[in-house]
């Protein structure tokens, strides 16, 4: 079991490496002269920045405000190197009341599981905990558009859509 704790990170974001349709999404945080990215699916991406919205919106106040985060964006590339620590498959959230702080752990299997999971820990605050939420939801928006009549994803040269009968759109 290895866990990596970042409390608090100098940096944690979310990023993607490849063409949309071939992303690889990537939580990456860094502090205390180390680097972590961990690989995780575009929905998991789009869950948590929503959870931690709706959490801050509950019991944010006002340092975890949209409007306090919009000051505080994190538009740089991930950090090379891009090698990631395991892929997520449990991510788990909570609010520390005490620090007014949002806690992230991503697990690379279920952390009631014997042996532990491997586990990065994060501890943002609540207006880094926004800003990280809103840089999510631009990142799962960012992919290819959705097709106007299915929603599935449309690839440059079209897809099979399932509502026209199989013709290509």
């Amino acid at each position: 079991m290895a866990i990596s704790d970042f409390d608090p990170p100098e940096r944690f974001v979310a990023g993607t490496v490849g063409p949309p349709g071939s992303r690889t999404f990537f939580l990456q945080a860094r502090g205390s002269g180390r680097l972590v990215s961990v690989s995780i699916e575009k929905v998991q991406v789009g869950i948590l920045a929503d959870r931690i919205v709706d959490l801050l919106d509950s019991v944010g106040g006002p340092e975890g405000s949209d409007a306090v985060a919009e000051h505080h964006p994190d538009t740089e590339a991930l950090e090379a190197p891009i090698e990631d620590e395991f892929r997520v498959d449990t991510v788990s959230l909570a609010w520390d009341e005490g620090r007014s702080a949002v806690v992230i752990e991503c697990h690379d299997s279920d952390p009631e599981q014997v042996p532990p999971a491997d586990t990065v820990r994060v501890v943002l605050d609540a207006t880094s905990a926004r800003a990280f939420a809103r840089r999510c939801q631009a990142l799962v928006a960012a992919g290819r558009p959705p097709c106007p009549f299915c929603g599935q994803p449309l690839d440059a040269e079209g897809h099979i859509c399932p509502r026209s009968n199989g013709y290509k759109r």
